[in-house]
C-alpha cells in the first residue's frame, strides 16, 4: 500500500461498536473484494471491500474476517482468514500479510490461513445460532455482479439453513456514517493531495490545453502524495460538457472564455475526498460568469450552516432550494410566474439544479447513512449546489467536504482550497 500505517485503535474500536450492536449468540462474516477480470489474463486493480477494512484494516483479496463476540473459546472471538502466503506469491506478486503482520494492522490474535476455514466455521456455527449476513442496501446501490460476499453468503445459507440469518449492513450503516478522529484526519488528508493537485492545474490551465491533459496533471500530484488515484472517476468538463452531469470523457479542448468544472478528488488509504470548482480558461471570469458563479457560492455557504445536529436530510434539501430559487430569481433565470406554477414535485429551481446538495462520505465517495436519520456530529457530508446553463454554454458547481461539530457550524477539511472568485483570478494570473 502507498499510505502509511493506520493505527490499529481504530479497527479495534470499531470491531467492539459493531459486537455491541449483535444479537445474543450470534456470529458475523465480512469477505474481501474478488480481482475482478477484464479478459485474457487481465484484471481490475484491487478495492478492498470498505466493510471489511473498516472492521480490520486488512487490504488484501482473499481474507474474511468472522466475529463472534460470546463464543465459549475467548480466541474466537475475533478470527481472520488470510490467504497463505509463500515464496512463489512473495517473488510474483509481493508478500502477502504474515500472521504478525495481521496481528499488527488489526489487532486481531486468531489469524488462520484460509484453508482452514471450513473446518473452523463448522465448530464456531454449531455453537451460535444467528448469523449476520453483509448484503449491500446503500441507497444508490445497484449491483449486476455476484459478488465475493454474495457466494460466501449463498454456501453458507446452503450448509447451514438452520440458523437465523441477521442483517450486518443497517448496523454498519449507522456506525460508519459517524466518523472516529483518525477517520477525519485520514479524510482531511485525502482532502489535502486533492488540494495540491487543484494548485498545480490552477497553473497550468490556458487556452488550447485539453481536458485530458488536466486530468493527468492531477493523477501527477495524487500518487506523488501516497494517494492510489482518484477518489472517483473524474469530470474535466469544459463549456458546455459542465451541462452533463456525469460528463467522464475528459476529451475535449478548452477554449478561451469557456468555464472548466473540475469534480476530481484524491483517496487516501481508501477514504475519499469530494471536491468541485469551476474555474475560468482564460483566468478570468467574465461579468455573467462571475454573477451565478457568486449565486452558487453563497447558495454553498448557506447550506453549509444548516448541517448541525438534529437536522433532517430531506427537509435541509427544502431549504436548500429556498436559498436556491431565490439566487435564480436575482438571476432572471425564473421569474414568479415559473415560482406559482411550479410542479411541488419538482419545484421551479429544478431546471437549474437538479441533483441534491449533499451526501455521507468516507470510505465511500457516497458513504453509509440512513438517510431518514437525523444528521449527527462527527458525520462527513458534502456541501455541492449548482447552476447548470446550456444557454449560455456553462454550468457551474462548487463543493466542499465538512464535519458536523457538536456546537456550531461545521469544519470545512478544504477550506485551503482556492474558492472566491478573486482567490482563482489572482492564483491563475
Amino acid at each position: 500500500m502507498k499510505y502509511l500505517a493506520i493505527n490499529n485503535k481504530l479497527f479495534i474500536k470499531n470491531r467492539r461498536n459493531f459486537m455491541a450492536k449483535m444479537k445474543p449468540n450470534s456470529l458475523a462474516v465480512f469477505n474481501s473484494n474478488d480481482i475482478y477480470p477484464i479478459s485474457a489474463d487481465s484484471t481490475m486493480p484491487f478495492q478492498q471491500h470498505r466493510d471489511i477494512f473498516y472492521l480490520s484494516g486488512v487490504d488484501q483479496e482473499e481474507s474474511i474476517l468472522v466475529l463472534f463476540p460470546d463464543c465459549a473459546k475467548e480466541k474466537h472471538r475475533e478470527i481472520l482468514f488470510l490467504k497463505e502466503t509463500n515464496e512463489h506469491i512473495a517473488v510474483w506478486e509481493g508478500e502477502k500479510l504474515t500472521k504478525e503482520a495481521a496481528l499488527k494492522t488489526s489487532g486481531i490474535k486468531t489469524v488462520y490461513w484460509l484453508q482452514d476455514m471450513e473446518k473452523i466455521m463448522f465448530e464456531l456455527m454449531t455453537q451460535c445460532d444467528t448469523v449476520y449476513i453483509n448484503t449491500n442496501e446503500h441507497y444508490r446501490a445497484n449491483v449486476q455482479t455476484e459478488t465475493r460476499e454474495d457466494r460466501f453468503t449463498k454456501w453458507l445459507k446452503a450448509k447451514y439453513p438452520a440458523h437465523v440469518v441477521a442483517k450486518s449492513n443497517p448496523i454498519l450503516q449507522r456506525l460508519r456514517s459517524v466518523k472516529d478522529q483518525i477517520e477525519i484526519d485520514l479524510i482531511q488528508n485525502a482532502c489535502n493531495i486533492t488540494e495540491k493537485g487543484f494548485k498545480r492545474v490552477l497553473n497550468f490551465v490556458k487556452p488550447g490545453v485539453w481536458e485530458y491533459e488536466i486530468e493527468a496533471e492531477f493523477i501527477h500530484e495524487f500518487l506523488k502524495n501516497r494517494s492510489k488515484g482518484f477518489a472517483y472517476t473524474p469530470i474535466i468538463a469544459s463549456g458546455n460538457n459542465a451541462n452533463v452531469l456525469h460528463y467522464i470523457e475528459n476529451n475535449q479542448q478548452c477554449k478561451a472564455g469557456d468555464l472548466i468544472l473540475f469534480d476530481v478528488a484524491a483517496e487516501y488509504a481508501n477514504y475519499a475526498s469530494d471536491m468541485t470548482r469551476t474555474i475560468p480558461v482564460s483566468g478570468r471570469f467574465s461579468d455573467r460568469q462571475k454573477q451565478v458563479y457568486n449565486a452558487v457560492n453563497k447558495v454553498k455557504k448557506e447550506a453549509t450552516k444548516m448541517l448541525i445536529p438534529g437536522t433532517d436530510w430531506a427537509a435541509y434539501h427544502v431549504e436548500v432550494g429556498k436559498i436556491m430559487t431565490s439566487e435564480l430569481l436575482g438571476l432572471k433565470l425564473l421569474d414568479k410566474a415559473d415560482i406559482q406554477n411550479e410542479n411541488p414535485d419538482w419545484p421551479a429551481y429544478k431546471k437549474y439544479f437538479m441533483h441534491g446538495t449533499s451526501h455521507h462520505m468516507g470510505l465511500d465517495t457516497h458513504d453509509y447513512g440512513i438517510l431518514t436519520e437525523p444528521m449527527q456530529a462527527n458525520m462527513v457530508f458534502t456541501v455541492e449546489p449548482g447552476i447548470y446553463i446550456p444557454n449560455e454554454n456553462f454550468g457551474i458547481r462548487l463543493e466542499d467536504d465538512v464535519v458536523i461539530q457538536e456546537k456550531g457550524e461545521p469544519i470545512n477539511l478544504m477550506k485551503n482550497i482556492p474558492i472566491e472568485v478573486d482567490e482563482i483570478e489572482d492564483l491563475m494570473n
